[in-house]
């Protein structure tokens, strides 16, 4: 298929005016933005996982769904057998993330309950990718 664009005889001709190409930037703009604006808005929270959490391999199967949702941030084990973490991201997949630590975790898991905390907007990625601290 062909990279370039086709525009109907009609509306070449309309784009020659330049007073409705002027129009139309004054009429598409605030759409355009808008929809660039909410596509690139960034959540963070922090979380939480209580139950059979360690020792089963949860934090490798929680960084590989962050991963694949595109999240970074990082978790690791606690002393009192949870797992904590961050997760910043795209605010539809912090959720799908949410729900997988609520809902799946890895195999062996037990997951008795997930406590999300300080979930924000922000403005920029504090992480490069996600992590497992040791």
């Amino acid at each position: 298929m062909s990279d370039q664009l086709i525009v109907l005889p009609k509306f070449k001709r309309f784009l020659a005016k330049k007073c409705y190409c002027a129009l139309l930037l004054i009429v598409l703009t605030p759409s355009i933005s808008y929809i660039m604006s909410s596509s690139e808005k960034l959540t963070t929270v922090s979380f939480e996982v209580f139950g059979t959490v360690q020792g089963v391999f949860f934090r490798k199967y929680t960084e590989q769904e962050a991963k694949r949702l595109g999240l970074r941030g990082w978790c690791m084990n606690t002393n009192q057998k949870t797992v904590k973490g961050v997760l910043e991201g795209n605010p539809n997949k912090i959720a799908d993330m949410k729900n997988w630590l609520q809902t799946t975790g890895s195999p062996e898991s037990r997951i008795d309950k997930a406590v999300f905390t300080d979930e924000r907007n922000i403005e920029k990625f504090s992480f490069k990718s996600f992590t497992i601290k040791r």
